[in-house]
């Protein structure tokens, strides 16, 4: 799928990963409609890359049909909101769980419907959900975060089978811990033992691959994290012991404080 020159629809444009895509993606020449809740960040980072600024609350179900209709342009959508959702589900109430499986699972599945249509009618196109590696294996205290991620994970694989031979592609891209900018970074969490962090560019650098590659699942990680993780979705009892051993508990239990404000 060539960049330059299509429309872009770019959930969570205000992030720090999503705002490291938004200039990514301005550069390899996009025509940018750029959406996400705080108008004050998401306006002037529009003007400043020469998008559009579609403010929307993706777990509002109307501004979500709201959006598809006004995004009815784009022929690439990258599914980057998210909301944290880590800490105990034990914490959780009711409609703090139904907001974040509305933003990281039902927003991504039910734009990629509204939108696929048109793209599957001109014969081109590509979504990217920007999924994490807390799809491919469960961690202490993300018990929600992973939920969502796993059912992100079987979404988009399925759907891109259902898709193949259209001319729209799809892909998933799966970020391990990010260290410079974004939901871990601004948590002041630091990653298990031995684990490295990679940054908000390698994603966006990994995204623009995918969607001009076709690439099914790309996972931006260090290679011992991409390594635990797909030992982990094959073994998770030995992935628990393995965690725990590192630490995982600790880094969890600091997210979840960083995290408690954006549930």
């Amino acid at each position: 799928m060539r960049i330059s020159g299509t429309t872009v629809l770019l959930t969570g444009a205000t992030g720090g990963i999503g705002q490291t895509l938004a200039r990514a993606l301005a550069a390899k020449g996009a025509n940018l409609l750029l959406t996400g809740r705080r108008e004050e960040v998401l306006r002037p980072l529009a003007d400043r890359l020469g998008g559009r600024a579609l403010v929307a609350d993706l777990a509002d179900r109307k501004d979500l049909e709201r959006l598809a209709e006004e995004a009815s342009d784009a022929r690439i959508l990258i599914a980057n909101a998210a909301l944290p959702s880590s800490g105990q589900v034990l914490d959780y109430e009711t409609d703090q769980i139904d907001r974040a499986l509305d933003v990281n699972l039902r927003a991504p599945l039910l734009l990629s419907r509204l939108m696929a249509p048109r793209m599957v009618a001109e014969g081109s196109g590509h979504l990217v959900m920007i999924g994490s590696l807390s799809g491919r294996t469960a961690s202490p205290g993300a018990a929600l975060y992973n939920a969502s991620k796993f059912g992100l994970r079987g979404f988009t694989l399925g759907l891109r089978q259902d898709l193949h031979g259209t001319g729209v592609g799809v892909s998933l891209v799966q970020p391990g811990f990010v260290g410079d900018a974004g939901m871990f970074a601004d948590s002041g969490a630091t990653p298990p033992a031995g684990v490295r962090t990679v940054s908000t560019r390698q994603v966006a650098v990994a995204t623009i691959r995918a969607i001009e590659r076709n690439r099914a699942e790309v996972n931006v990680a260090p290679v011992e994290l991409r390594f635990g993780s797909a030992l982990g979705g094959l073994f998770p009892s030995l992935s628990e012991r393995a965690q725990r051993r590192a630490g995982a508990d600790r880094t969890a239990g600091q997210l979840a404080d960083g995290q408690r404000d954006k549930r």
